[in-house]
């Protein structure tokens, strides 16, 4: 499961990559030798293109979050630092109570 995840994780971030880079900048440059019509439509293009994305990335969140969840149940320790302190501190000489 958690390969799949992965491969699917990786396939959101590619898709996610070339929404973001296919997407015009919003920028003076949008009106500059374009009639009305074609602007129009290019805002409707830019409109379904960040549409895309917040659901590529929704998706992409929700994968890596997953993959989060359900990675964590390897990395649970063995045993846990503060154990290996109390043992050394057993190991520890005791203090002389006639300091003579």
């Amino acid at each position: 499961m958690e390969n799949i995840l992965l491969v699917v994780n990786l396939i959101l971030a590619v898709i996610l990559v070339l929404l973001i880079l296919t997407q015009k900048s919003e920028g003076g440059a949008l009106g500059i030798g374009m009639s009305q019509d074609n602007f129009m439509l290019s805002r409707s293009a830019g409109n379904f293109m960040s549409k895309a994305t917040a659901i590529v990335a929704t998706l992409f969140i929700v994968c890596s979050l997953a993959l989060t969840i359900i990675s964590r149940s390897e990395l649970t320790p063995i045993s846990s630092v503060l154990d290996t302190i109390e043992e050394k501190s057993d190991d520890t000489p005791s203090i002389p109570e006639n300091n003579n």
